[in-house]
């Protein structure tokens, strides 16, 4: 039998859905954070460093390159790199990502989602919008 504070909690989560204050992707990213932490987390300390998270996105990076160039296309990367951040990602406007400059976008958004500055992401600072762009970037 469920409990009345789970159902007051789960009306109330519909509530705030149905309204558009809480998105799904949130939820799912709100969701996701301690499982990334512990399938990239290296070290054990229950935090990614910014080295675990290259590490990942490196790997990531050869899987999303198809064709084994060396670089990504829009094309590559389409559903995990929108138009404008993939523009501002491509400082050469050669119209690809080298791998360098994958990780200097997984680098920028890793330092914007370390809000206390600490060199690590918590899976409580992996529950952002920023951290939920850099998660694409690595799994």
């Amino acid at each position: 039998m469920l409990n009345k504070s789970f159902i007051v909690g789960a009306v109330s989560l519909c509530g705030l859905l149905g309204a558009g204050l809480v998105s799904q992707s949130a939820l799912a990213a709100t969701a996701a954070a301690p499982d990334l932490v512990a399938k990239y987390d290296k070290d054990s300390d229950q935090t990614l460093d910014l080295a675990e998270v290259k590490a990942a996105a490196s790997a990531h990076f050869d899987k999303l390159d198809k064709n084994a160039d060396g670089t990504l296309d829009a094309k590559e990367v389409q559903g995990v790199i929108g138009p404008q951040t993939f523009k501002a990602a491509d400082p050469d406007n050669d119209g690809t990502l080298s791998k360098d400059e994958y990780l200097a976008l997984v680098e920028k958004l890793f330092n914007k989602a370390d809000t206390d500055h600490d060199g690590t992401l918590s899976a409580q600072e992996l529950k952002s919008k920023t951290a939920h762009a850099l998660k694409r970037l690595i799994d």
